[in-house]
């Protein structure tokens, strides 16, 4: 066999590996992480920040007493 032979062989059996090998397809990605447990701050949104003006004004009063 010529070396130019030997070259196309290579050449051929090259690409039909590659394409081999990518239909193969891969392993399917793993599951995500679970979702974080929530803690729905969103509807006691208003609460909070009047509980902490409350506590806010509270506080204030006493540190200018003394």
């Amino acid at each position: 066999m010529r070396i130019q032979n030997k070259t196309y062989l290579a050449s051929i059996l090259f690409v039909l590996i590659s394409f081999v090998s990518t239909a193969q397809g891969g392993t399917p990605p793993p599951p995500g992480p679970p979702p974080p447990p929530g803690l729905p701050i969103d509807d006691y949104l208003p609460l909070f920040l009047v509980v902490a003006l409350i506590y806010g004004i509270i506080r204030r009063i006493k540190l200018s007493r003394h």
